[in-house]
């Protein structure tokens, strides 16, 4: 049995097909009708039946409506057959570079009696599915193709468009083993078998078409005729596209379904077992890149090997969860990159491609965009990060006008220390406070952000849970890199933009509040100069394929709260003196991201200490765990 085969699935996916292609069927009978009508009036009038002056004008009328319509009909028609539909952005896999990949997908293939994919692709995402990329523009031609449904008559008439694409998630081929990775692919390249049939692969083609069409009536910069001509075009798309949704959503479900019931003869127990690690993989890859990639991304640099960074995560992951310990055992078995011929290649590749999404990063590497290794990710991007906010803390700290005076805590006056800022954000009747405030005059306090404020911390702003080693057996991975972070408040900030609750928003104090709002406008100012996205001269074949002026197309962050940038900026600042004076080092941890070392372990109790300098202005905590793990604030630290 080949193609579509006899599932209930794929007869109600034939069904919808037909449904949604009545949809355009009544579209062009309703383009037809003006000149239809125009047709009947001048045959009247060939036949002397409808003669006069009322019909002459009624012929006029009709004839010219019939003309504006036939032309609005074939240009319609022209931009929904010929406009570019939109393509997921991915990284090519050739045959050469991925012989043993290619063989397992054509193998599985024909045990599910299906038609193989012509062509694989890797996405920066813990998903998989089919793309169909043969558009008449710059597809190759159809071959013909039997037709099981329609019957022998019909099936001389009928053409097969070119299989579609098999994208993969680039995190399945490095975590997963290749049994594991060919049970999951079955039920998607089962799903070639309904695309291969003429009704399903046209109505798709409609639809697809229909969108693209949307999409080109939506850019914008168009002079006022060429924006109405669109207007009616979207108008149109639109309307069609609201006709034939139902459809074409009931379609896609009885592929699926077809699909899943193919491929429930191939490795089915496996399967089961396989989706535990989907899961895990999805959890993994969102914690790479939320908590280890964005400050780097940030940085203007790039983890070029995120999917073995991946492996380092959920291998970690697996020692600090009990319930995950059975997933470490299964690290003996061959991985599935090992289908590929130059891992480490395609491993870049989709790290390039993941920070354009996720970040929208240059399409290319350069000066101000460069690959970073594990092993060098520490100074690289968590020393650079933590000296960047601090730098920028005591720019703003210069803009206040606050002058330290020289003491016992402040022998070198002017200089870049962590006394500046614990004596500016000193409250002067705060219970624990260590001598007076000389930081220059302030605002009273309202009284209005006086009080504990401990309901307000947020999660993100607290120290993380300890951390074990490195997970071993992750490629690429740095042999330091069993270091853990001390809180995710280390990653740079977004701009503070006023979105979210009030009281997240609020800072704490009144001179908290003063240099919160202060670090967001200089932050705002910095972010504004960096130009992001790829330029046209970087685009290649693939990324000429989607819209790169929408980038990032995935932002993984909200904008931080003024709390939250005052939080990061001062734990910066600490974690700076505890490096310049201490003898602690940058590292990092696969989950948790930048952390801090003292003494060969994590300071995890950092985050509480921070909040309550900024939300009460009580230095009493923080002084005390300076003085603990033997950090001198006095000292200037070097900035960047």
């Amino acid at each position: 049995m080949t193609g579509i085969g006899v599932e209930m699935g794929a007869q109600a996916a034939r069904s919808r097909a037909l449904a949604v292609l009545r949809v355009r069927g009544r579209a062009l009978g309703v383009a037809l009708l003006p000149a239809a009508a125009a047709v009947i009036l001048l045959a009247g009038a060939a036949t002397d039946h409808l003669v006069g002056e009322g019909w002459d004008v009624a012929r006029w009328v009709v004839g010219v409506l019939a003309v504006v319509v036939l032309l609005a009909a074939v240009g319609i028609g022209l931009v929904v057959a010929r406009a570019r539909p939109a393509t997921s952005p991915t990284v090519p896999i050739a045959e050469e570079s991925a012989p043993d990949l290619y063989r397992m997908v054509r193998d599985l293939a024909d045990r599910l009696d299906v038609p193989a994919p012509s062509s694989i692709a890797l996405t920066p995402d813990c998903d998989s599915w089919l793309e169909d990329r043969a558009h008449a523009a710059h597809g190759p031609p159809s071959r013909p193709a039997p037709d099981e449904i329609a019957g022998p008559a019909r099936r001389s008439q009928r053409r097969a468009p070119v299989a579609p694409v098999l994208v993969i998630g680039s995190p399945f081929l490095w975590w997963m083993r290749v049994g594991e990775l060919r049970a999951v692919l079955a039920p998607v390249i089962a799903g070639t078998g309904p695309s291969a049939h003429p009704d399903i692969a046209a109505a798709r083609r409609f639809v697809r078409g229909l969108d693209a069409a949307v999409a080109v009536a939506s850019t914008s910069g168009r002079c006022p005729l060429t924006r109405g001509i669109c207007a009616m075009l979207g108008w149109v798309a639109r309307l069609l596209l609201r006709g034939c949704r139902e459809h074409a959503t009931q379609m896609e479900r009885g592929v699926a379904a077809a699909a899943a019931e193919r491929a429930q003869a191939v490795d089915y127990g496996l399967r089961i077992v396989a989706q535990e690690q989907v899961g895990l993989a999805y959890a993994g890859w969102d914690r790479l890149l939320t908590r280890v990639a964005l400050p780097a991304w940030r940085m203007g640099r790039w983890p070029a090997r995120l999917d073995a960074g991946v492996v380092a995560a959920l291998t970690e992951l697996s020692r600090r969860d009990r319930l995950a310990e059975g997933f470490a055992s299964r690290l003996g078995e061959r991985p599935a990159c090992d289908l590929l011929e130059e891992p480490g290649t395609i491993d870049e590749a989709a790290s390039l491609l993941a920070a354009r999404l996720f970040h929208g990063g240059p399409a290319e590497a350069g000066p101000d965009w460069a690959p970073v290794d594990w092993q060098a990710y520490p100074e690289e991007v968590v020393d650079r990060t933590w000296r960047a906010d601090a730098a920028r803390l005591h720019r703003v700290l210069d803009t206040l006008g606050v002058r330290p005076t020289p003491g016992p805590h402040t022998p070198e006056p002017g200089g870049p220390t962590l006394a500046r800022v614990l004596d500016h954000l000193a409250e002067p009747t705060a219970p624990d406070d260590q001598g007076t405030d000389t930081a220059g005059p302030v605002a009273p306090r309202s009284g209005t952000h006086g009080g504990t404020r401990a309901d307000a911390a947020n999660p993100a702003d607290e120290a993380v849970a300890p951390g074990t080693p490195e997970a071993p057996g992750a490629q690429d991975a740095p042999d330091t890199a069993d270091t853990a972070d001390t809180a995710d408040t280390l990653d740079p900030p977004e701009p503070y933009l006023g979105f979210g609750d009030e009281d997240d928003a609020d800072p704490g104090t009144e001179r908290s509040a003063a240099l919160a709002a202060g670090i967001s406008t200089e932050l705002a100012r910095e972010e504004a100069l960096v130009p992001k996205g790829a330029t046209a001269a970087g685009q290649g074949p693939e990324s000429a394929l989607w819209d790169d002026g929408g980038l990032p197309l995935f932002p993984l962050q909200p904008p931080r709260t003024g709390r939250e940038l005052l939080a990061d900026h001062v734990t910066a600042m600490v974690c700076c003196a505890a490096v310049d004076t201490a003898g602690a080092l940058p590292a990092l941890d696969w989950l948790d991201g930048p952390s801090l070392l003292l003494g060969g372990e994590r300071a995890a109790d950092l985050g509480p200490k921070v909040l309550s300098l900024i939300e009460e202005g009580d230095p009493g905590p923080l002084r005390a765990w300076l003085t603990a793990s033997g950090i001198r604030p006095e000292k200037p630290v070097r900035l960047v």
